[in-house]
């Protein structure tokens, strides 16, 4: 395939100590997650930045995340409770947003279609990819997103936005994706390449300390794609005690079909969260994930990781290591992870430093020096 790239666009002046100027677009500002603090992040890093979203829901974000220039879709009753049935308006949405003025820079918080967001002529665009759209680019893994009864006019609707989505990256000017296996997945839909910047982890918040038990813990959404299910039936033929940490769809079937020493909980504070991290033997999440941050939240807590060798876990998880990467997927291959991790000490003092480097600080700077050199170099790559 053959790539055409737009002329250079003409490089902003910046004064030897100036800090550019940049607004920021992110998909949805509904729930506070990973990709959120990285827009938060983002505000560090570029302090005073606008940030433009399709809605906002106030009672889900923190104070400064309030203000957000929202799209039209916000004044549509449910939008906000109901947000991914708005997907197919969210093109036209960030097509109407009228495009920041007067900056130096603009930068996507992109899983969807935040990366649409207009822009100036001649205002170099960076991209912090968390995964080029699933909904399209992977309908099979996300079909159970879809009522059924429509998922027939879904597929055709996601194979119009394919070709979208490949479109508009052709308006980006430099990619950074938030793993290896995003940055691969950049290279097959558009056809373009990715620097590659880990998202930000509170690695002065998750702390090692405390005793560490016998116990293991699973920390993600109850859906069908990140495997509880796996877990907790590998669980079935283990005498170890597992806690499920998250909530979702199947919460209700896994309670009924897990054993006694399965424990549920919905919900926990930040602190509750460290603890069980901390105290757990292993950590588990046998999940192709786009990076899976709670994974190196739980070795900056010193404690090691069961996962499978795919997706993020092969840039977090180093095998024997910071933890255990299994080949197979089956409970058999979980079961006997399980054991493995048992038996295995790894060293906490040194899992811990290897998740140094997803730190918050990192991420900031490297965002600000590829923001740096998009500007000094703004042409397409």
């Amino acid at each position: 395939m053959t790539l055409h790239h737009p002329e250079p666009l003409a490089a902003p002046r910046l004064g030897a100590d100036a800090s550019p100027r940049v607004a920021i677009a992110h998909d949805w500002l509904v729930r506070y997650a990973g990709s959120e603090r990285c827009v938060d992040e983002l505000l560090v890093a570029f302090p005073g930045a606008e940030v433009m979203t399709t809605l906002v829901a106030p009672s889900a974000v923190p104070a400064h995340l309030r203000g957000a220039r929202p799209s039209a879709l916000q004044r549509i009753p449910g939008a906000i409770s109901h947000h991914e049935w708005l997907l197919p308006l969210m093109p036209l949405a960030w097509r109407m947003m009228a495009p920041p003025v007067g900056v130096d820079a603009v930068i996507s918080s992109s899983h969807a279609c935040a990366k649409a967001v207009p822009v100036e002529e001649g205002t170099p665009h960076l991209c912090y990819c968390h995964t080029p759209m699933r909904y399209a680019w992977d309908f099979g893994a996300e079909r159970e997103r879809f009522p059924r009864g429509s998922r027939a006019a879904a597929r055709a609707l996601m194979a119009w936005f394919r070709r979208w989505d490949r479109a508009t990256a052709s308006r980006v000017t430099r990619f950074v994706a938030n793993s290896r296996a995003v940055a691969d997945r950049i290279g097959r839909h558009y056809g373009r390449r990715a620097q590659v910047v880990p998202p930000p982890v509170r690695t002065d918040f998750f702390t090692p300390g405390g005793e560490r038990g016998d116990g293991f813990v699973y920390v993600g959404r109850l859906t069908g794609y990140k495997r509880p299910d796996l877990v907790v039936e590998a669980f079935r033929g283990l005498p170890y005690r597992l806690t499920v940490v998250g909530e979702g769809a199947m919460a209700s079937s896994l309670r009924e079909r897990a054993t006694p020493n399965v424990e549920f909980v919905e919900r926990v504070g930040d602190e509750e969260l460290r603890e069980l991290y901390r105290s757990a033997r292993a950590m588990l999440y046998p999940v192709d994930e786009d990076f899976g941050i709670v994974m190196a939240e739980a070795q900056a807590c010193g404690t090691p990781v069961i996962s499978i060798d795919a997706g993020g876990a092969l840039d977090i998880v180093e095998n024997g290591v910071t933890g255990w990467l299994m080949r197979g997927r089956g409970v058999r291959d979980v079961q006997q992870a399980v054991r493995h991790a048992a038996r295995e000490e790894l060293e906490a003092r040194e899992i811990r430093k290897r998740a140094e480097r997803f730190s918050s600080e990192a991420y900031r700077a490297a965002l600000r020096d590829a923001v740096g050199d998009m500007i000094e170099n703004p042409w397409p790559v």
